[in-house]
C-alpha cells in the first residue's frame, strides 16, 4: 500500500521554511511521503531537508519587489504555479497540503482548494500574513504558532506553537553557563530581512563595554552579505574575538553555547530561544507586516526571558546597557534562560502532525 502523500507549501524565508522542515522530519516518521512546493528562494533553505522529502520549485511572485512591468506579471505568475500544482496532483492525489505562508504557498493551496482536497495553514506570527490571511477562510483548520494570533472574524485557530527543527529539539533545554569571568559567547542574529540595522548598532555597543568584560567574549554575527566586510572589519579593528557569516547553518549549536542572544523576533527565532532556553534581547523589525514582530516577542518578554527593545531605541548606548545589565547578572540570567524555557513548545511539530492526520481521516472538503 503506497504512503500518504503530504504536500508542504512554503515561501521563500527562513521564517517560512524552518517550521515546514520540522513538519517534513516529524511526517516522515509517521510514514507519510512528503513534498515541498516552494519557489527557487525558498529552495535555498533545503539543505536541511531530509533527502526524502520530494522538492518541486513552482511557479509564483510576490507584489513586493520589482517594477510595474513586473508587478503586471504576478497575477499570471501564479495562476501558472496553480495550473502546474493541479496537474502534479492530480496523478497522486495527496492527502493533506499545509501552507506556511508567504507568495511560493499560494499555488498549492489553491489546487487544493480546487481539488477539495484537506487542507490548512500554520502561521508562525501573531499577525497574519497576507497569503494567510487570504486562506484562512478557505482552509479546514488554522495552526498558530504565536499566541494570540490575530484573526479575521469567525476563524479559529488551533495553538500548536512553531515547530523547530529536529538540530534545535537536539539541544532543548540543554544547560546554560551564566556570564561570568571566563570565556562569553554572543550570538548576533538579523534574520532574512531587515538585518542592517544590527550590524550598525551591535558591534559598537559590544565595543563599548567594559574591557573586563569584553577580554572574554566571542561574537557570531550573521549579518547580510553587504555589510559582511564592514561588520568584520570593525570586530577585527576593535580585537573583539568575532566569526561574521552571512548564514549559519549551525545556530542551534551556537544558540545552545551562547550566555545572549541578540536578535530580530522573527517566529522561527523566537521559538528557537524558548525550546533551547536562553536569554536574549530582542529588537523586532519595525517595517515587518502589522509590526507583527512585536507580537512575536511578547510572550518571551512577559516570561521575563528577553528585553525587547523597540527599534527607535536601539541606540548604541541602549544596546550596551541591555548586554551589560544580562552579563553582569548570572543569578538574573539564569533565570532569564529558564523563563525561556517555559513558554518553550518543543511538541509543536507532534501537535501540528496529529491536526495533519486529523485531517486526512476526515477526508475530502468541501
Amino acid at each position: 500500500m503506497t504512503a500518504p502523500l503530504l504536500i508542504i507549501a512554503a515561501g521563500g524565508t527562513g521564517g517560512h521554511m524552518f517550521p515546514a522542515q520540522a513538519l517534513a522530519e516529524v511526517m516522515l516518521t509517521r510514514g507519510w511521503r512528503v513534498r515541498l512546493s516552494t519557489d527557487a528562494r525558498g529552495a535555498r533553505y533545503t539543505g536541511g531537508f531530509p533527502k526524502e522529502v520530494e522538492i518541486v520549485q513552482v511557479s509564483s511572485a510576490t507584489f513586493a519587489r520589482g517594477g510595474l512591468a513586473a508587478k503586471a506579471l504576478v497575477p499570471f505568475r501564479i495562476a501558472g504555479g496553480a495550473i502546474g500544482a493541479v496537474w502534479r496532483m492530480l496523478p497522486d492525489k495527496p492527502r493533506v497540503v499545509v501552507g506556511f505562508g508567504g507568495y511560493p504557498s499560494i499555488p498549492a493551496l489553491a489546487a487544493a482548494t480546487l481539488l477539495r482536497i484537506p487542507r490548512m495553514i500554520h502561521e508562525q506570527n501573531g499577525v497574519l500574513g497576507r497569503v494567510n490571511e487570504v486562506f484562512a477562510r478557505r482552509v479546514d483548520a488554522v495552526a498558530c504558532g504565536t499566541w494570540p494570533t490575530t484573526l479575521p472574524e469567525g476563524v479559529e485557530g488551533v495553538h500548536t506553537g512553531n515547530p523547530v527543527r529536529a538540530a534545535v529539539l537536539e539541544r532543548a533545554g540543554a544547560g546554560y553557563i551564566p556570564p561570568g569571568d571566563y570565556p562569553m559567547q554572543l550570538l548576533v542574529m538579523g534574520g532574512s530581512q531587515g538585518a542592517r540595522i544590527l550590524s550598525d548598532v551591535v558591534p559598537p555597543a559590544i565595543a563599548a563595554l567594559p574591557m573586563d568584560t569584553l577580554r572574554n567574549i566571542r561574537v557570531s554575527h550573521q549579518a547580510r552579505a553587504e555589510d559582511h566586510d564592514r561588520v568584520a572589519n570593525y570586530y577585527a579593528e576593535q580585537g573583539i574575538d568575532a566569526e561574521v557569516q552571512p548564514f549559519f547553518d549551525d545556530v542551534p549549536r551556537r544558540m545552545s553555547e551562547a550566555q545572549l542572544v541578540i536578535s530580530r523576533a522573527g517566529a522561527s527565532s523566537v521559538a528557537d530561544i524558548s525550546v533551547i532556553g536562553r536569554p536574549a534581547i530582542l529588537i523586532p523589525f519595525a517595517a515587518a507586516t502589522a509590526d507583527h514582530q512585536t507580537a512575536n516577542a511578547r510572550g518571551l518578554v512577559e516570561a521575563g526571558a528577553a528585553i525587547m527593545v523597540p527599534e527607535n531605541m536601539a541606540s548604541t548606548e541602549n544596546v550596551t546597557e541591555q548586554i551589560q545589565s544580562v552579563l553582569d547578572n548570572p543569578d538574573a540570567a539564569l533565570q532569564m534562560a529558564l523563563a525561556a524555557m517555559s513558554v518553550g513548545k518543543p511538541d509543536a511539530a507532534e501537535h501540528l502532525a496529529a491536526m495533519v492526520e486529523g485531517l486526512a481521516e476526515r477526508g475530502t472538503t468541501t
